[in-house]
């Protein structure tokens, strides 16, 4: 099971209160209104430039979080009754490749005393020698919507979550509407991250991670979908054809569940 596995699991069925033996937060706001911390994984906390920009963001969210729960409390106090509204974020490097590129899942969990507690999932890629935050775009030739890079990719996406539905015994009816959240977009075909490999130095492909309800009901819960780099191998640039490489380890586990 990897880090976000894990992430996504605790989000789903533990409170906040259960997660005190965790390690110490990052940073942390309590408030009458909210509970909400923000942790960060050894290997993010060992680079200082990662860590600040992780932990900037996180405090940010924090100070979003706190705000919006302060305007409710004027608007709707009842939604405050019995406690208040937790929220925790974590940033979980998936996969290090070239020594030069982490992939990290930023997984959110938020409990405003609904009918259940949701969670989202984001992605970060850094670039250790920029040390700044990047994408997936240097890897490919080009990556316009609609273009033939991203229809490829789409292609692949939908292609993974059709089997990792059949896993689930889920139907597999034709026009389904979680289709249409796909789109040949960077922006909207998923949060990615670049997967490791079985060759060292390289990604095997990409990954994306979908949270509850991105591409089926909340029942189902988050999906992963895996492309393997040769899929795309037509669409790679001289970058993409340098850090890619070999087959996803079986050790890796399955990002959505």
């Amino acid at each position: 099971m990897t880090g976000l596995s894990v992430a996504l699991a605790l989000g789903a069925t533990c409170v906040f209160s259960a997660l005190a033996a965790d390690p110490k937060p990052d940073a942390v706001l309590k408030t009458k209104n909210i509970a909400a911390r923000v942790l960060l994984d050894d290997t993010i906390r060992a680079d200082p430039a990662l860590a600040a920009d992780c932990l900037a963001e996180g405090r940010n969210w924090l100070d979003k979080s706190a705000a919006e729960a302060a305007a409710t409390r004027k608007t709707d106090p009842e939604l405050f009754r019995d406690r208040a509204w937790e929220f925790e974020r974590n940033y979980t490097v998936d996969s290090v490749v070239g020594g030069r590129y982490v992939s990290i899942v930023r997984s959110e969990y938020t409990d405003t005393l609904g009918a259940h507690p949701n969670s989202d999932t984001n992605t970060i890629l850094w670039d250790r020698t920029e040390n700044k935050r990047s994408s997936i775009r240097p890897f490919f030739n080009e990556t316009a919507d609609n273009g033939p890079t991203m229809k490829a990719m789409m292609k692949a996406v939908i292609a993974s979550l059709r089997i990792e539905k059949k896993k689930r015994d889920v139907p597999d009816v034709d026009g389904d509407d979680w289709v249409k959240n796909i789109k040949p977009s960077l922006l909207k075909i998923g949060a990615v991250t670049l997967a490791p490999s079985t060759e060292i130095g390289k990604s095997a492909g990409l990954k994306f991670y979908y949270p509850p309800y991105a591409v089926g009901p909340y029942v189902e819960g988050a999906y992963g979908a895996f492309v393997p780099w040769e899929a795309l191998k037509p669409h790679l640039s001289p970058e993409g054809l340098r850090i890619f490489g070999g087959q996803r380890p079986k050790t890796d586990g399955d990002e959505g569940q």
